[in-house]
């Protein structure tokens, strides 16, 4: 075996990370990184089905080890237990008077479940009870003494010191990180093999332990090419500008380095979208060409409806709001909100910007832009950028080129950005076909290749064909199967995304992965506006949303559920889905599940072509 250890991030990307290491968490990944054999992997805040602990040591050979650091001062504050309700230990604290419950920051309670979790459902191969013995759960405090954290976490700690599997619990402190005790912080560290333990087990836990695509990408700057970047860094004469271009061709990330440098210079941008998911997808990105990560409060993120509730309740129109809604009169969202709205952004005091920068376009009305750029100032920057071939509203004919003109636009060509960078060739080309066979001829924009990418992208592309009855069935165990491609190619489960315009089948989706312990952060449901908020790639689940919602996202591990495909809408809809790939030279992966029957026969123009049943 290699002598170089696995460190995942990787150690020249730590300065880096979204949520920095600590500075008692760097002392223990010093001495974990110093002490260890090489054969012991390092694993950093991981993304585990929802958890994510502090480190997690593996070695294919000996077993496996999650700790949970506290950098507490436990003579800071008074730190004590109580019993709630039920007789259970809670873990409290006092400052200044008050008390407040930490239960919730337990370490202990915490690291319990990491190990169960791990033992349930990360190592399936683990069969017997005896496997407990293959997973350390420790607690490390780099700034108390060992003996006071025993003392405090005591009624939360199932052994003793006497205990012959104390050795399995350690709490260690700051002696202990201090001379690098690593047998007191880390008593199993010392062996050389363990006959519970083996290269099967780490491959099901590597799957959840390697570091998601989405956040290594996080951390690297925007990469734009010179018609990308000088569409970023220039503002037209009048201060408008259209953007036209496929799926992939680098619209929102033009638009995101737009508001980036606006927002470095200061001034006040509003990036207004028509789907709530796509905020944490722009918001992600702009950070990545911020000068310093503060410079975000210049940038307001919204939807087109969310702004027009914001523009009457800060006119104090609170009931003219409330009364559009009396009547359930199906034209409030498209026209009478928006003339509302029209009138309190013209109240004195109303919000302006300097920038109004609007993402998939094609899916707003005129009438809506142009009460949107009523709240952009006299010498402000107003940018709108579109594909009209995922209209998945049908709104994008409305805008003419009269219309353009009545707009703000002056006469002219759109800016084109016709190159698809997200899309590894051979998907692009069946995205290609897709659009030629389904699509109006007058809206497609055809994505064009990358010159000499063909061979630097591999991709696997699966279509599934099965009936409306059993789709749910296949749906999932096709999120299962990619689950084999994990822990390898920088690839975690985390990445798996499932799409499907259904909100009710996905939802079935999303039930019959819990029926295997495997969770996901999913917009379905009747709070489905709420769940959209805390929909975000940086979670550490599987994914699951609409179509819809995952407009102008990508991924490289994508399961598309396709249950309606017999009108423009639902066929744009696929098309849109399919064009989410994203490419990467270490490979990616579309399986199509569809259940309607008038895509059957393109189905078979995928190289891996199935009947589901």
């Amino acid at each position: 075996m290699s002598n170089e250890r696995v460190i995942h991030p990787p150690l020249l990307e730590h300065a880096k990370l979204r949520q920095p290491l600590t500075a008692g968490e760097q002392q223990v990944f010093q001495m974990f990184n110093q002490s260890l054999t090489p054969d012991w992997e390092i694993y950093i805040q991981p993304h585990l089905n929802g958890l994510r602990p502090d480190f997690v040591l593996l070695n294919p050979k000996v077993g496996i080890a999650v700790f949970e650091v506290k950098d507490w001062n436990l003579n800071a504050m008074r730190y004590f237990t109580k019993l709630d309700e039920w007789g259970h230990p809670t873990l409290w604290a006092e400052k200044d008077g008050k008390e407040f419950c930490l239960q919730s920051e337990n370490p202990v309670t915490k690291v319990n479940l990491y190990k169960k979790e791990i033992f349930d459902l990360y190592c399936p191969r683990i069969q017997s009870e005896r496997g407990w013995a293959t997973i350390t759960a420790g607690v490390i405090f780099p700034f108390a003494p060992a003996e006071q954290v025993k003392v405090l976490l005591s009624p939360f700690l199932k052994t003793t010191q006497g205990d012959d599997h104390a050795k399995y619990q350690p709490v260690s402190g700051f002696s202990e990180i201090s001379t690098g005790n690593m047998e007191l912080v880390f008593p199993e560290a010392s062996r050389s093999h363990s006959f519970l333990m083996s290269e099967d087990l780490a491959k099901d836990l590597r799957s959840w332990l390697v570091e998601p695509d989405f956040s290594s990408t996080q951390r690297a700057p925007l990469t734009l090419d010179r018609n990308q970047r000088s569409l970023a860094e220039t503002r037209t004469e009048s201060g408008y500008r259209r953007i036209k271009g496929p799926a992939g061709s680098g619209k929102s990330l033009v638009l995101a380095a737009r508001a980036a440098r606006l927002a470095n210079e200061g001034k006040s941008v509003l990036v207004a979208t028509f789907n709530i998911t796509l905020w944490h997808y722009l918001r992600d990105l702009i950070v990545r060409d911020l000068d310093a990560p503060k410079q975000i409060r210049n940038v307001r993120f919204t939807h087109f409806h969310l702004w027009c509730k914001h523009v009457c309740y800060e006119a104090g129109w609170e009931l003219r709001y409330d009364a559009l809604w009396a009547n359930g009169r199906e034209d409030v969202l498209n026209t009478e909100l928006p003339l509302l709205a029209a009138e309190g952004v013209m109240q004195p005091g109303a919000s302006r910007y300097d920038a109004i920068l609007v993402d998939e376009g094609q899916d707003y009305r005129p009438l809506w832009w142009d009460v949107l750029r009523k709240a952009c100032k006299p010498s402000g920057e107003m940018l709108l950028v579109a594909d009209a071939t995922q209209d998945i509203y049908g709104t994008a004919k409305a805008w003419t080129d009269d219309v353009m003109k009545g707009a703000g636009f002056p006469g002219g060509r759109w800016a084109q950005l016709s190159v698809s960078y997200r899309l590894p060739p051979d998907a692009l080309n069946l995205a290609r076909s897709f659009a030629e066979m389904f699509l109006p001829e007058d809206v497609v924009d055809l994505p064009q290749p990358e010159q000499g990418s063909l061979d630097l992208y591999p991709c696997h592309l699966r279509w599934v064909q099965c009936s409306p009855d059993n789709a749910k069935v296949v749906c999932s165990e096709e999120i299962l199967a990619l689950m084999h491609q994990t822990g390898k190619n920088g690839l975690a489960n985390a990445d798996i995304t499932m799409l499907t315009g259904n909100m009710a089948s996905g939802a079935e989706v999303v039930s019959r992965l819990n029926e295997y312990n495997i969770r996901a952060v999913d917009t379905f449901g009747s709070d489905h506006r709420r769940r959209k908020m805390g929909f975000y790639m940086g979670d550490a689940k599987i994914k699951a949303t609409t179509l819809h919602s995952f407009k102008g996202w990508e991924s490289r591990l994508l399961v598309v559920y396709v249950t309606e495909a017999a009108n423009a809408q639902s066929l744009a809809l696929v098309y849109a889905g399919l064009t989410r790939l994203k490419r990467s030279q270490e490979g990616s992966w579309l399986t199509v599940v569809c259940s309607a029957p008038e895509l059957n026969r393109f189905g078979t123009y995928f190289p891996d072509h199935a009947i589901g049943g």
